[in-house]
């Protein structure tokens, strides 16, 4: 259709028109090669620190399949281009800044296209090389664009759903750890298993909210430690901890929501105009408006915001003796030693970054294009933060692993439940308690990293099943 569309001389943006603000202009017949080449060129803007080889990997993944689903009028050649740079480990280097996330990720993704013309650097076994060179070596000669194929290659939302997608799939395991770790700190407090009983979710049935009870209940199951303080004075729990279900469980409703979203974008034809043979009809429209992905990665932000939050406060608890009845800073010899005093600092100044971080870029937008482009999304913005926002959970909930599990260690020898027993355990075998003052990035790390590879959850799902994220 593309090819008949220029043979029959008909004007179509983007096949023999200028972009953008220039689609009046007229190109003529023999340029419509160059002008494929040249958009690519002028549109290699970007700025900053590149994206990681994940992302990188994950966005030529996405273009590749976006192009597949077979809207966007182009060779098959070009498709077999891509997956072959992906399958010979050839990475674009593709600069973080750049997008406003309309008309899509224009940008970032003509770094990606400007690799395969044979311009530009990518790399190779993480180092850094001239383009042409990383596909001599993998074999490939320089790909020459045909009508509407530079268009299509960078019209679309593949950076900021690349981004946000490998940043989805760390914080559902966050999420997931988040309940864990709870039922840990839950434990070390001496608190109470009624909020999660399944009684009080039925009358408020948000799916995340059962979910979390249930989570909850299966961790903390056959737990002798809460059995032992069974008749206890004590009437009711801080929100800390009473709460859990319903906030863990508002964060897992958005990280539902969001999922969907991606699910939906990553299997979308993106670009402009798109391609219809079977309705003989080639038509322009704005499905490379980044809004739905967006305002998913704002929420997530918020939600990163309020698990981090959460979990802060659960480890204050821990490390306040007045309100956990444990040694200061879960130290035994305190004043001496500072213990754990400093973590929850630290888990301070990361909650405090989120909330910064969790103002959404979506609501922002800067006219482009002089005034063609007149609202943009801001996605790649939204993407960015959201990944810096999971980091910053997946440390404040490291902090609190580290916490609880100190604050278990004095409530031995009596065992836990089932799922915080192991829990403890698997921690316990890469991290060793903090018997006297020692430096504590080195643990946080570690803690941090052991929530975030998903060892933790797999350990517990070992125990007791398969967590719930609905």
């Amino acid at each position: 259709m593309v090819d008949r569309a220029i043979e029959a001389g008909e004007v179509v943006y983007g096949l023999n028109t200028g972009f953008g603000k220039l689609a009046t202009v007229r190109i003529e017949h023999q340029d419509i090669y160059r002008l494929q080449r040249n958009l690519i060129l002028s549109h290699s803007v970007g700025y900053g620190e590149p994206l990681s080889e994940a992302e990188t990997r994950a966005m030529m993944l996405l273009r590749l399949q976006s192009l597949s689903v077979g809207y966007s009028g182009v060779r098959r050649e070009l498709l077999e281009f891509l997956a072959a740079m992906l399958n010979r480990g050839i990475y674009p280097r593709i600069p973080s800044r750049g997008s406003v996330g309309a008309s899509g990720d224009l940008a970032p993704l003509a770094h990606l296209c400007l690799t395969m013309l044979g311009e530009g650097s990518g790399f190779l076994d993480g180092h850094e090389v001239p383009a042409a060179e990383l596909l001599a070596k993998a074999g490939l000669d320089p790909l020459v664009l045909s009508a509407k194929e530079g268009l299509a290659t960078i019209n679309g939302t593949q950076a900021m759903t690349a981004v946000g997608s490998l940043a989805l799939v760390d914080f559902e395991r966050a999420v997931k750890a988040a309940d864990i770790i709870g039922g840990m700190s839950l434990e070390a407090l001496m608190g109470s298993r009624a909020p999660m009983h399944e009684l009080l979710h039925q009358v408020r049935p948000h799916p995340g909210q059962v979910a979390t009870a249930d989570n909850i209940r299966r961790i903390l199951a056959d737990s002798p430690l809460i059995q032992s303080h069974h008749d206890c004075g004590r009437i009711q729990d801080a929100y800390s901890i009473r709460c859990m279900p319903q906030v863990h469980g508002a964060v897992k409703d958005m990280l539902a929501y969001s999922s969907r979203v991606l699910v939906m974008e990553i299997n979308s034809a993106t670009d402009n105009p798109l391609i219809f043979p079977h309705a003989g009809l080639i038509i322009s429209g704005g499905n490379f408006h980044g809004a739905p992905v967006a305002m998913a990665m704002d929420a997530l932000a918020i939600a990163c915001a309020q698990l981090a939050s959460i979990s802060e406060r659960r480890t204050y608890r821990l490390l306040d003796p007045a309100l956990s009845g444990l040694p200061p800073f879960l130290t035994e010899h305190s004043g001496l030693n500072s213990g754990l005093m400093i973590t929850q600092y630290t888990a301070a100044a990361l909650v405090s970054e989120n909330k910064v971080l969790a103002h959404p870029a979506s609501v922002d937008s800067i006219p482009t294009g002089a005034g063609q482009e007149d609202h943009v999304s801001m996605g790649m913005t939204s993407a960015l933060k959201l990944r810096r926002s999971v980091d910053h959970v997946l440390g404040v909930l490291g902090i609190e692993l580290v916490c609880a599990a100190q604050a278990l260690d004095f409530k031995r020898p009596i065992r836990f439940g089932l799922g915080t027993q192991g829990a403890y355990d698997a921690f316990r075998r890469v991290s060793a308690p903090v018997e006297v003052d020692r430096c504590l990035a080195p643990d946080i790390a570690l803690a941090s990293r052991f929530v975030g590879s998903g060892d933790l959850v797999a350990e517990v799902e070992r125990i007791v099943g398969e967590l719930k994220l609905q």
